[in-house]
């Protein structure tokens, strides 16, 4: 089977274990069938994910200009409580900051390699927690927009980290958690102004991952240094394809490259 097209971040399906697609103009291939058989990818060139130009990605599937004026690109995604739709204000383009920031958000925490607090749109749950490799996660707040989920999490993360540690997700080293205890125990440190939108009631989700063989010690590729590279595929975690050597892909971190993909 042969692929060619734009690298996006992969599309899941909650399932057991999870369902991860690869998107192609006109095509599409289902990974967790391709498990255990030789998967090669091959550099072609660039399509920045905004303008479509073949231009060098700089960071988010984006080249350096479009980063720095797409409005999916703001500081306020990365850090969401930046974000300053609610009070009528723009930092790039207002009718989209509004569509996306001002639609419910959810705080959780998510254990990948230890335990996390993070925000993301209620809409992407439980894709979210997916992406970032959770085995286990749980809702702890549902907020009407996105800067009172982002000021919740600012408090929050002084307790907890929010940073993924991509390794030891990688290499399954991880512990369950109580995720429920944790967030009884972060109830008091939410800031006032969001207190009334604390979930007390909601149950931890576990995620089963496609992985028949965990690295025991990661090495990393990326298509500057390794524009063309393969083996058997042994598993797909987060956004991650892990090959039999303990190679691993980080599919997001690589959006925008045009590749040719080939399965024997």
């Amino acid at each position: 089977m042969k692929f060619q097209g734009v690298l996006k971040k992969m599309p899941t399906e909650l399932a057991s274990p999870i369902q991860y697609y690869m998107l192609f103009e006109g095509d599409y291939l289902n990974l967790n069938q391709v498990l255990d058989r030789e998967l090669y990818i091959r550099f072609m060139r660039y399509q920045c994910l905004s303008c479509g130009e073949d231009r060098p990605i700089y960071r988010q599937g984006f080249c350096r200009t479009c980063f720095f004026e797409t409005p999916s690109a703001g500081d306020w995604i990365m850090r969401p409580e930046l974000s300053t739709a609610h009070l009528d204000k723009e930092d790039r383009d207002l009718d989209y900051e509004k569509k996306v920031q001002l639609q419910p958000h959810i705080v959780y925490l998510a254990n990948s390699s230890n335990i996390k607090v993070g925000v993301t749109r209620k809409s992407q749950i439980p894709t979210r927690w997916i992406d970032q490799g959770a085995h286990e996660a749980i809702e702890i707040m549902e907020a009407p927009n996105r800067y009172l989920a982002g000021v919740t999490e600012v408090a929050l993360k002084s307790h907890l980290s929010d940073k993924t540690n991509w390794r030891k997700m990688l290499t399954n080293n991880v512990v369950d958690q109580d995720l429920a205890a944790w967030r009884d125990k972060l109830a008091e440190f939410v800031p006032e102004e969001a207190a009334a939108y604390y979930l007390h009631n909601r149950s931890e989700v576990n995620i089963e991952f496609p992985v028949l063989q965990y690295p025991e010690k990661v090495k990393s590729l990326n298509l500057q240094k390794n524009p063309e590279f393969g083996g058997v595929l042994k598993g797909i975690k987060g956004q991650y394809l892990i090959f039999e050597d303990s190679s691993v892909f980080n599919v997001r971190a690589n959006e925008g490259h045009v590749v040719n993909l080939s399965v024997n």
